[in-house]
């Protein structure tokens, strides 16, 4: 994923601060306390507990690593590390799982909804729902804050098999973004567009008014790329939400609790119709079918006149570069809000739920083994374990406590910064945290506990910048959104991963032919809709149906 912007250490991408059992770092016995008032440490007469954990390999050795020893020395606990490669994760995960051979505990493994289930009716992963009500209570306490990450983790049979990240980006929130070069709106004479006809009378004067003011025309009116190689680039991620609901990934809509399809509504045709008119008239770069975020920030940062007019995606960082003091160029950039299309239509995509499942407890963890990982998983949703986890075990390296006068997102008092940390030796390999690794509290309130640069423009406020630019879709959002996260009743998974991965090439494939006008929307329309039967559309949509129905 992308980087988060407290840090730019991380991207996704982000879900809410533990109020009641989180609120304060762990202290005596106070509401953090990871051993329930009264009940006894399974491990104190025992010695440490000795487990292997699943994780990804990194450049330093994890029973080196500050965090693991600190939670190790906590919990009575001794960890053995059973580690895969990042890009091989999956695999040596799924070897581990068939031999038989796996450990007792899955720090990371990338599992799916699909996967828990299947392992879960195996007996190979346990249900967690005991052990948190008698051992996690931050992670009760979360799932009461947050009912949508309660219904994520929670299987079609009531199980709760895994843990992922509670990862609450607010900018990921509204990632349909689209951005605009302010200096050439300024030089056409024209404000920032409000409506789709606006912007076809903008593009129109960035191809042909030379705003660039170099003599040549030279000028990209709009550019994106396909979504897997630029966070949201594909350019009906945003353009779409202007005639019809584009999620930009299922292409479901809910409308009073009701599941529906958007590509073979008139809507979606409307808006296919209009993207074919930039395209024909030269208004949208032929290269966002192809290129890549290399060839994006290629096209922005590149030296000499400007060519790029605007861009469809999550982050205006892919084309250019806002980090670099010295670099000036991203500060005519500005955001664009949602469009009103000709009939009124003004939304914007939105993503809700929870991703991948990291942590898992396996048949071969003994109930010693099962009470210290979930103890220690508890502990990273406490506001003390989730900044260790994250930042690392020493305050005054990967984090310190803000200075009088060191705000956060909302203008508000930071209890935590990054800034004047002593700068880091590019010889030395930190070792000091977990990272994104394991589950753990990164909700918006904990995100919102660090200070933040409060110029948006500066090269520390680009965080601020985004949260700014996500306050112009925020209202713009559906009512109703199909979670992004959900089991699939267990009869359907496999009907499930088929028809998604042939329904969504389907249309990804149309809508392109349809943009560059390799197929005429007017004429190939009704074939192409015709289409979805074959593809089986109605068992789609009543699988989606089924997952999010309550029994």
């Amino acid at each position: 994923m992308k980087k988060t912007f407290f840090t730019m250490l991380a991207l996704v991408l982000s879900l809410t601060l533990v109020l009641s059992a989180c609120g304060k770092s762990n202290e005596g016995n106070n509401s953090n306390s990871t051993t329930n008032t009264g009940e006894k440490n399974a491990t104190e007469e025992a010695g440490p507990v000795t487990m292997t954990f699943f994780a990804p390999q990194g450049k330093a050795p994890l029973e080196d690593n500050s965090y693991t020893k600190h939670v190790e020395e906590k919990f009575n606990v001794k960890i053995k590390w059973d580690l895969a490669p990042a890009d091989a994760l999956v695999d040596r995960r799924q070897l581990l799982l068939a031999s038989g051979d796996y450990p007792e505990v899955f720090l990371e493994g990338k599992f799916s909804h699909t996967d828990l289930l299947t392992y879960g009716k195996q007996g190979v992963f346990l249900p967690l729902n005991d052990l948190i009500e008698k051992h996690a209570p931050n992670i009760k306490a979360m799932m009461e804050k947050k009912s949508y990450f309660k219904d994520a983790i929670t299987a079609t049979d009531g199980n709760i098999y895994a843990l992922p990240r509670v990862n609450e980006c607010y900018h990921c929130t509204f990632s349909q973004k689209f951005w605009m070069n302010k200096e050439w709106l300024d030089k056409v004479g024209l404000a920032v567009p409000t409506t789709t006809d606006e912007l076809y009378t903008v593009l129109k004067a960035f191809k042909e008014k030379d705003p660039n003011g170099n003599g040549k025309a030279d000028e990209i009116p709009l550019t994106g790329a396909p979504n897997k190689n630029v966070w949201n680039g594909n350019i009906d991620a945003y353009l779409m939400n202007s005639f019809i609901y584009n999620d930009n990934g299922k292409y479901l809509t809910l409308t009073d609790g009701k599941v529906d399809f958007a590509p073979n509504k008139e809507g979606w045709k409307q808006g296919l119709i209009y993207m074919n008119k930039l395209y024909k008239e030269g208004l949208i770069d032929p290269a966002s079918f192809t290129q890549n975020d290399q060839a994006i920030g290629q096209l922005g940062n590149r030296e000499g006149d400007e060519i790029v007019g605007s861009i469809t995606t999550a982050l205006v960082s892919y084309l250019v570069n806002p980090y670099d003091a010295k670099l000036t160029r991203h500060k005519h950039w500005v955001i664009v809000p949602p469009l009103k299309g000709p009939e009124g239509v003004q939304l914007a995509g939105a993503s809700q739920g929870i991703g991948e499942f990291q942590f898992a407890l396996t048949n071969k963890a003994s109930e010693a083994q099962q009470i210290a990982a979930i103890k220690m998983m508890d502990y990273a949703f406490s506001e003390e374990g989730a900044i260790k986890s994250e930042y690392g075990a020493e305050e005054g390296v990967g984090y310190k406590t803000a200075e009088a006068g060191e705000k956060n997102i909302d203008g508000q008092p930071a209890k935590y910064s990054f800034k004047g940390l002593p700068e880091a030796d590019p010889d030395v390999i930190r070792n000091d945290s977990w990272s994104l690794m394991g589950p753990k509290d990164l909700t918006k309130e904990f995100r919102d506990l660090f200070a933040v640069g409060q110029d948006p423009l500066a090269a520390d406020g680009y965080e601020t910048r985004l949260s700014q630019a996500t306050n112009a879709y925020a209202p713009y959002s559906p009512k109703e959104i199909y979670p992004s996260g959900v089991f699939i009743r267990p009869e359907d998974t496999d009907a499930a991963s088929q028809l998604t991965t042939a329904i969504q090439d389907y249309v990804t494939t149309n809508m392109a032919q349809f943009i560059i006008g390799s197929k005429d929307v007017q004429k190939d329309w009704d074939a192409y809709v015709k289409g979805f039967d074959g593809l089986n559309l109605a068992k789609y949509i009543e699988i989606y149906s089924n997952a999010i129905k309550k029994e």
